[in-house]
C-alpha cells in the first residue's frame, strides 16, 4: 500500500457541526490529524503555539506569503491567517489523513494549489434546521444569525465545485460518510506509483 496521505478539507456553514465531525474522526482513527494554521493575531487565554494555531510576527507571516509557503490565506480585522504547506506535506509523507476546516474560498485556494486535495461540503438538512441550531446557541443576536444564513446561502451555492456533500441531519451517519469517503479516496490512490512497480516485479 501506498505511504502517501490524504488532504480533506471540510467547509459548512456555522452551526452545521463541522467542529464536532472533526473532533470524533481524529479521535476515530488515530491516523486523522487536523492541519494547524498560522495567525498574526495575538494568543487567548488557554490557547498553545504550535497546537491551537502558529502564532506568527506580521513581518514573518508576510515572508511567509510572498514566499508562497501557504496553501491558502486571508486577512480578517488586520490580522492574517493561513495554513502552512509543509506541515501538510510532512503529514502525508507520513501516510496521515490531514484535516483542514476553511471557509469556501480557502478550501478552493487549497484545489487549486493540490488538485489531489478532497473537498467535502458539511450541510444542514435545510436552513431551518440550520437557523434553529444557531438560535439554540443563545450567544448570537438575531442579526448575527440572519447574516449566517445569507453567508451559509453563498457557501452552500458554491457546492457543485466540491468533490462530496456530506448532510449533517444524524451526527453517526455524517461521521460515517466521510470514514466512508476517506476509504474510498485512500483506494483510488493505494495501488499509485511505487505500488504499481512492485506488483509488476513480483
Amino acid at each position: 500500500m501506498s505511504h502517501h496521505g490524504l488532504l480533506l478539507v471540510l467547509s459548512g456553514p456555522s452551526g452545521v457541526g463541522k467542529g464536532t465531525l472533526v473532533s470524533l474522526l481524529t479521535e476515530t482513527d488515530k491516523n486523522v490529524v487536523v492541519s494547524v494554521s498560522a495567525t498574526t493575531r495575538a494568543p487567548r487565554a488557554g490557547e498553545i503555539h504550535g497546537k491551537s494555531y502558529y502564532f506568527l510576527s506580521q513581518e514573518e507571516f508576510a515572508r511567509m506569503e510572498g514566499a508562497g509557503e501557504f496553501l491558502e490565506f486571508s486577512h480578517h480585522f488586520g490580522n492574517g491567517y493561513g495554513t502552512p504547506k509543509q506541515t501538510v506535506l510532512n503529514a502525508m509523507a507520513e501516510g496521515k489523513t490531514v484535516l483542514l476546516e476553511i471557509d469556501v474560498n480557502g478550501a478552493l485556494a487549497v484545489k487549486q494549489a493540490m488538485p489531489e486535495s478532497v473537498l467535502i461540503m458539511i450541510a444542514p438538512p435545510d436552513f431551518k434546521a440550520l437557523k434553529d441550531r444557531l438560535t439554540k446557541r443563545n450567544t448570537e443576536s438575531a442579526e448575527v444569525i440572519a447574516n449566517r444564513i445569507s453567508r451559509a446561502a453563498f457557501e452552500l451555492s458554491k457546492t457543485e465545485l466540491y468533490d462530496y456533500v456530506v448532510v449533517n441531519d444524524n451526527l453517526t451517519e455524517a461521521l460515517e460518510n466521510i470514514q466512508a469517503i476517506i476509504l474510498a479516496e485512500k483506494s483510488k490512490t493505494a495501488r499509485s506509483g511505487e505500488t504499481i512497480k512492485k506488483i509488476m516485479e513480483e
